[in-house]
């Protein structure tokens, strides 16, 4: 994934894919049902060491001052790596926050909360502590040089859909449903490890 940090939410990033807004090629792709009381989604993912306390510990050290709040998250997934597959399997979730951040004070706090874990880019989708990407932001879209929102690569990401569907699922993105999205793609590697 890219990360809050990274591209989509940061070309800065090894991590980042192309600069077009959210996968459907148009740098108007608009977002529709976003949940009530969802302010942002934020995807995150972790293939070193402990997965599952890797996402919670970044959970937490996103709302730890009260600025930010989990709304909904969904289930944990198992996820094949993508991109470069010669590396150890994904845990990989999705949460709708509240916020008053501004776009840009939410990325800061993400690319912070991923190197305060620890988080290292050296490889274009390679290992990673942890990566947090934000997905959508209401129905803004953004294209700055730091921040591109929707995530450009949302509907080549089986890894991001799945676990959206779990806390949006009647979420469209360029007009186009999660599921017109996932029947595309291969899921089949993308497994809940939690009920």
């Amino acid at each position: 994934m890219a990360t809050c940090g990274s591209p989509i939410s940061n070309m800065t990033d090894p991590d980042s894919g192309p600069a077009t807004v959210a996968g459907c090629g148009s740098p108007n792709a608009k977002i529709d049902g976003m949940p009530a009381g969802f302010d942002a989604v934020l995807a995150l993912g972790t293939n070193i060491a402990d997965r599952a306390g890797h996402i919670a510990d970044a959970l937490r050290r996103i709302t730890a001052d009260g600025a930010i709040r989990i709304v909904a998250r969904s289930r944990l997934y198992r996820t094949a790596p993508w991109g470069v597959t010669n590396q150890d399997w994904f845990l990989n979730a999705c949460a709708g926050v509240a916020t008053r951040l501004d776009p840009q004070a939410l990325l800061r706090r993400c690319q912070d909360v991923e190197n305060d874990m620890g988080r290292v880019r050296t490889q274009r989708w390679g290992p990673r502590i942890i990566d947090i990407d934000i997905i959508a932001i209401r129905d803004r879209q953004i294209a700055e040089p730091n921040l591109t929102v929707p995530h450009p690569l949302i509907s080549e990401r089986a890894f991001v859909l799945v676990p959206l569907k779990d806390i949006a699922p009647a979420m469209k993105l360029g007009g186009r449903s999660l599921d017109d999205m996932l029947s595309h793609l291969d899921a089949r590697d993308v497994v809940a490890v939690e009920a």
